[in-house]
Parts: C-alpha cells; structure tokens; sequence
C-alpha cells in the first residue's frame, strides 16, 4: 500500500492539530499575511502560491516561520552571559546557522518541486481514488 503526498499532508495537519489541545493553527494564515499564499473563503475555496515558485525563496521561508533559529538557547539571549566574550561554541554555532540559512537561501519553491509529474502523479492518485468512491 503506498499514500498519495495528499493523505500524507492531510494526516500531518491533523497531528499538528490534535496536538495544540484546541489552539488554532495559524500555517496557512501565516504564509497569506506574508505575501506566499492567497487564501479564498468559502464553498469552493482553498488556497495557492501568491508568486510563482521561482520567486518563493526556502531560506526566506524558514527565516520567516520559525520563531528562533538559534541551535542553542544561549544564541538568542539578550540578557548578560559570564562566557559570552569566550564561548568559542557560541561563535561557531552562530557560523553554523548561517552556512545552513545560506545552503537554503541558493534554493527556491521551483527547485524543489522539479519533480512536478511525479508529484503530480501522487497527488492524482488520491483524487482518482475519491472519484472512484
């Protein structure tokens, strides 16, 4: 048995969901106010890209919907730390983030979707399935 991208997508919400013990998830919302996403109301609504993939850049992505990048807490702090001058660990987990931001920033939603027909094969499975029903 193999799930199409769509039931793994859809399974996935709902974990995230079930796990917030009543929070509402705000993803979708998050990438509409931050110009990624248009979002229609309604019957017959749903989402899509606001620009083309080409123009959606992964690092401005995880920059822009994660809270904290810092691989350890020290990273962020604001507050006086009696090491900070010294930590030599801080300094290279500070190099570290940015060599990976930089890895994500060489990519774009475009790159990552180059396998659109086998993607979108997945995804058509599903809804054969459904119509079948």
């Amino acid at each position: 048995m193999r799930l199409t991208l769509h039931t793994d997508y859809a399974l996935r919400v709902l974990i995230h969901v079930a796990i917030t013990d009543g929070k509402l998830i705000t993803v979708v919302s998050d990438l509409s106010q931050k110009s990624y996403l248009d979002t229609v109301r309604g019957r017959g609504g749903g989402i899509r890209l606001r620009r083309p993939p080409r123009d959606i850049n992964i690092g401005q992505v995880v920059r822009a919907t994660e809270d904290k990048l810092d691989v350890i807490g020290c990273l962020g702090r604001s507050g006086y730390c009696p090491i900070e001058r010294v930590c030599v660990l801080r300094v290279v987990l500070h190099d570290a983030m940015q060599a990976f931001l930089a890895v994500l920033d060489g990519y774009t939603l475009a790159d990552l979707i180059k396998p659109q027909k086998a993607l979108s094969s997945l995804l058509l499975l599903d809804q054969l399935a459904a119509r079948a029903q």
